[in-house]
């Protein structure tokens, strides 16, 4: 990534390791892991384009962070860019809202640190294994409309 101390892959890495390192769930670990997945092909909507591809697979609370974190992330670097920084407030009803703003606090923004202990790749192989070889869009899975939101930290 231009003008970051780290790569795409070091990213996600950092932000699955931070959600596992917090207690998260899988779909929680998975989405942090993959949630730029979509950045190299589509960097002005790798939000929607990484959400697209776990969709089917990952709870809906985690696939609507994962559609929403950029324009959540604009907090931190608009106003250097004379955008708004508060874009995010359109979605404040939303029952994802504070999901969100956790997920870009805790485990995205934090996530660029050339100097983190992330876990490899391979440790979270069977995590991804397992999510992906779901049966698609199963509502037990997706779990429409329930807010679990990000573990508390202690």
């Amino acid at each position: 990534m231009e003008g970051y101390r780290i790569t795409r892959l070091e990213h996600g890495l950092q932000s699955g390791t931070r959600a596992f390192n917090e207690g998260a769930d899988i779909d929680w670990i998975v989405g942090a892991l993959l949630h730029d997945i979509g950045d190299g092909l589509a960097p002005q909507n790798h939000d929607r384009f990484s959400a697209e591809v776990v969709r089917p697979y990952l709870r809906e609370e985690v696939t609507w962070v994962i559609e929403h974190h950029g324009i959540f992330q604009m907090i931190y670097y608009a106003h250097h860019y004379g955008w708004d920084k508060n874009a995010r407030d359109r979605f404040k009803d939303n029952i994802y809202f504070q999901s969100c703003s956790d997920f870009c606090e805790r485990w995205d923004q934090t996530a660029f640190d050339p100097n983190y202990d992330s876990k490899p790749l391979k440790f979270f192989k069977p995590m991804i294994k397992e999510v992906f070889t779901r049966p698609p869009y199963k509502p037990d899975f997706i779990q429409e409309g329930i807010v679990k939101g990000l573990p508390e930290l202690i």
